[in-house]
């Protein structure tokens, strides 16, 4: 099964704790902390593999969780930072966030991208010695991974493209230009999914993209519709096969070119030329002469052919290479970043009968504080009161007693004169 389109949940992972330890040997009672750094925990990384041709390895999972960081320990030993997971797409795929946005469009062999970075290591308890604290009995719980869902959606890209509607002979025509073996037969829809070719001449290559058959209402999702339109919008430019033994082949020439325009007017006017197909049967011959006048009268380029018989297949692929060189290059769809929020910000926000506090820096201290340790709640007590959390809470209200929430910390409001 052809497959372009998938949605993961992709879950980082989390940076290691940091250790509370204190140096133990003969003949030094009093040694100084020694509690190592967690690991950082493991990245998830996609990266374009040439021997892809579809997602259909992600049809039947869309969960991947990369390896948590290790755990520091005594004698200054740092954790092992958790593996990365690297996911392999072929080129052509776009990595969208739950919003829409690009992360980033993978368009060559290599290429890779960052979507999910794993959370950094705690902080053992040696780095928290200062003049004031000699002996410090906390540590850090390892940052969280960035986690959410993305959307993959595979655009083949081809230097030209053959559109047109079912039976028109595309697979045909692709078979004989070039090394591919797409099926064919004598019922719609034989192709049901983009079969790539490569036509080769004078050591250079030109990939040629067989695409399935559009009919009337594609732009609006019916038959293949988008994805259709999908795979056409990534080819430089186009042969639309017409079937000429058709009697209305001329309406279906321009059903197409409607279709085009509805869906992407930069799409619809791209270079093209009109391949004028199956001309060894006789009702082509005798349609030919007319279908010719109107597309010469509407200036447009064309090429009387049989993909059968291979009848005018020189003169079309010449013209298929004059088209591609003089194709403009289509430039990969351009990555959004996120808006950027300043981390050191924060706000409070009633929530129930309470509020709850939003922020990069103050949910991450929270992440990482280490809730059972009371030296570790009355150090971030004193953050957040530094942070002038305390005093935002206070002008929106809140009261002694009532109930705060920051990530899954939930606490009880408490201002200076109740201490």
């Amino acid at each position: 099964m052809f497959v372009d389109e998938a949605r993961v949940h992709l879950k980082a992972g989390d940076g290691g704790s940091g250790a509370v330890s204190f140096r133990r040997e003969k003949y030094v009672p009093r040694g100084g902390p020694d509690g190592g750094d967690g690991g950082h925990g493991g990245d998830i990384i996609f990266r374009v593999d040439p021997g892809e041709r579809t997602l259909s390895a992600y049809r039947g999972r869309h969960h991947y969780k990369a390896q948590t960081g290790g755990g520091g320990t005594g004698a200054l030993r740092h954790g092992a930072d958790g593996e990365d997971i690297v996911l392999t797409v072929p080129a052509g795929t776009v990595i969208r966030r739950e919003d829409g946005s690009v992360v980033r469009d993978l368009r060559g062999p290599g290429e890779s991208v960052l979507a999910a970075r794993g959370g950094r290591g705690g902080r053992g308890n040696a780095r928290f010695t200062s003049s004031r604290e000699h002996v410090p009995r906390i540590a850090e719980q390892g940052e969280p991974g960035e986690e959410g869902w993305f959307t993959l959606e595979l655009r083949l890209v081809a230097d030209v493209g053959f559109l047109g509607f079912p039976n028109a002979g595309k697979s045909t025509l692709l078979r004989r230009l070039t090394n591919a073996r797409p099926k064919v037969g004598d019922y719609p829809f034989t192709t049901l999914e983009p079969e790539l070719g490569i036509a080769e001449r004078d050591g250079a290559g030109l990939v040629l993209a067989d695409l399935p058959g559009l009919i009337e209402g594609a732009h609006k999702g019916r038959g293949l519709g988008h994805h259709f339109l999908r795979h056409a919008s990534r080819c430089r430019a186009y042969v639309q096969v017409v079937d000429t033994s058709d009697k209305d082949a001329l309406a279906a020439y321009r059903a197409v070119r409607d279709e085009l325009s509805l869906y992407d007017v930069e799409l619809a006017a791209r270079p093209f030329l009109v391949a004028l197909n199956k001309i060894d049967l006789p009702e082509a011959r005798e349609a030919l002469p007319t279908l010719e006048t109107a597309l010469a009268a509407e200036g447009v380029e064309y090429v009387a052919i049989s993909a059968g018989s291979g009848e005018g297949l020189a003169e079309l692929s010449d013209q298929i290479w004059r088209l591609a060189q003089s194709a403009p290059v289509q430039e990969p769809l351009p990555s959004e970043t996120k808006e950027r929020v300043d981390p050191t910000a924060f706000r409070v926000v009633p929530e129930g009968d309470g509020y709850r506090v939003e922020g990069v820096t103050v949910e991450r201290r929270v992440a990482m504080t280490d809730l059972g340790n009371d030296s570790a709640v009355r150090s971030l007590q004193r953050y957040l009161r530094r942070k002038g959390v305390e005093e935002a809470l206070r002008r929106e209200g809140a009261k002694p007693g009532d109930t705060v929430h920051i990530r899954e910390l939930e606490f009880d409001f408490l201002d200076d004169a109740d201490r």
